[in-house]
């Protein structure tokens, strides 16, 4: 395997450190602090082909593969780790869950309005009572003609009030079967969706994370996502590929925590020279660049992998493992580097801090990945 950068990643690099400088990195400190989604910025960057980074041309999307995906996500949580979960969770999830299994009438609806940032993109797994135990879910869906009628709620849900569009798996069948979940295609609008609270959150505050909730909200049959009964199979696939966007965020935000410890360890100084001169300091730096690059080169693997088709189960759980353990780690020392003022707002690493800790919570906790890793290898 062979992971030097090639063409179009450049490029996609090079375009998205210009952007997040200008567009993102002005404006972090407040929308954290007002917890603003920014729903205009999440619009330009439709426009720069950034919310359809894997959706094929024929559909209005940039047709790229896992390697410009993956880059494109770590660079813009370099700079704010909310941006890049909102933009892992529309490309990964609601529009990646319609690539994968709709059919060509849905992709020629959905895709273009989601790859051009026309439409946002939700996803509606996770409810009250079930996280990781996603088979447990209340949320039910009862077929009543050509109609199905959607009651109950989804929580922690990425763009859950403001997504035009949500990909949304209910309850058809029995408790516990896996056969027992279908997937909806639901939009904005629709008599009986609303969104409803909105999670006060210790980081990734400019990504919306709230309730859908479901009141007799009826759905067209033609809505139906794959067969009926075979939505918990595709979330599980889904979910592969989504783990390789929050290994990418973690990364990202990694980055971001390094690059600004590293920056700041060259100019501060005591006892009459840089912090970077002590070894205390220098050899936290070479466990964070080590550990970034350990957690990348897995993060790449997987998406080769994912780009030629190949069952990477394992190594998306162990590059999101890895990773999100990776991210935090690196805030943490960050802020031991910057000392003092890595506690405060002024400086961006209490912000890393934060937002990383999501990333080994969301799209499958720690724990999960480790039993899916343990799954895998002892098959």
């Amino acid at each position: 395997m062979n992971f030097e950068m090639t063409e179009n990643q450049r490029m996609i690099q090079d375009m998205v450190q210009d952007f997040a400088e200008k567009e993102i990195k002005p404006n972090v400190l407040k929308w954290d602090e007002e917890q603003t989604f920014p729903v205009d910025l999440m619009k330009r960057m439709g426009e720069l082909g950034l919310l359809g980074v894997l959706v094929p041309n024929e559909y209005g999307g940039s047709g790229f593969g896992y390697f410009e995906y993956v880059t494109a996500i770590s660079e813009i949580s370099r700079v704010c780790g909310a941006v890049g979960l909102s933009m892992a969770a529309h490309n990964s999830l609601c529009t990646g869950h319609i690539l994968q299994f709709g059919n060509e009438e849905q992709k020629k609806k959905y895709l273009p309005k989601l790859a051009s940032g026309e439409h946002i993109g939700a996803w509606g797994l996770t409810e009250a009572n079930t996280g990781s135990d996603a088979m447990r879910m209340k949320v039910t869906a009862k077929k009543d003609g050509n109609e199905w009628v959607i009651n109950g709620a989804k929580n922690w849900i990425t763009h859950g009030i403001s997504g035009d569009v949500a990909v949304v798996l209910a309850r058809t069948g029995d408790l516990l079967d896996s056969h027992g979940i279908t997937a909806f295609i639901v939009e904005r609008g629709t008599p009986g969706f609303s969104g409803g609270k909105k999670e006060n959150k210790l980081g990734m505050r400019a990504s919306e994370t709230a309730e859908m909730i479901f009141e007799d909200c009826r759905v067209p049959e033609e809505n139906v996502l794959g067969e009926v009964g075979d939505g918990f199979v595709q979330a599980m696939k889904v979910l592969d590929g989504g783990r390789i966007s929050i290994a990418a965020l973690s990364i990202g935000i990694a980055k971001g925590a390094f690059d600004a410890a590293k920056q700041y360890s060259k100019e501060r100084e005591q006892f009459g020279q840089p912090i970077s001169k002590f070894q205390a300091i220098a050899f936290k730096l070479a466990d964070m660049a080590s550990e970034i690059e350990a957690a990348e080169l897995l993060t790449m693997q997987a998406a080769d992998m994912k780009n030629r088709g190949e069952k990477m189960t394992k190594e998306s759980a162990m590059a999101k493992y890895m990773a999100s353990e990776v991210s935090c780690r690196a805030a943490n020392e960050a802020v031991q580097i910057f000392g003092g003022y890595g506690y405060t707002k002024e400086y961006p690493v209490e912000k890393f801090y934060r937002d990383c800790k999501l990333c080994t919570i969301g799209e499958g906790t720690s724990e999960i990945q480790k039993l899916v890793i343990a799954r895998e290898i002892l098959k």
